[in-house]
């Protein structure tokens, strides 16, 4: 079973816009859900993805359900405009990719499995973003 279905997306698209758009073909939006469903993954590499989209029903994070279903209709919505409100629509992706964002950095936290630390022995280097010094 899918982390989020086809028929889940009606509670953020209207059912007769989503025919518009498809012209009745559920592969629109089975394309719309798993490139959502991608974008989605690569912001989560520090949580345990395989628990996480293998969470059925209930069991699955409301809020994550929420900014990705965001994100498959703005990849829906971009096949065709048939007088939905795409600026919400927009606005509401920008909002979901901006809470990723700030899930990867740190900034928010969500109930979601961390993945287990690699005991592979590799260590991944960082720094701060460079300043600069103006006199």
């Amino acid at each position: 079973m899918m982390f989020l279905s086809n028929e889940e997306m009606k509670t953020h698209l209207y059912s007769e816009n989503v025919d518009a758009i498809s012209g009745g073909d559920e592969t629109i939006m089975t394309a719309a859900i798993d490139t959502a469903l991608q974008e989605a993954k690569g912001y989560l590499e520090a949580y345990d993805k395989d628990a996480i989209f293998s969470a059925e029903g209930a069991n699955r994070n409301s809020l994550l359900l929420t900014f990705i279903k965001d994100i498959a209709a703005w990849h829906f919505l971009v096949l065709g405009n048939a007088g939905t409100e795409f600026k919400l629509r927009q606005d509401r992706y920008n909002m979901a990719v901006s809470w990723f964002k700030s899930l990867r950095k740190g900034d928010v936290s969500a109930d979601l499995p961390v993945q287990d630390p690699d005991t592979s022995g590799l260590i991944i280097f960082g720094s701060n973003p460079q300043k600069g010094q103006h006199f």
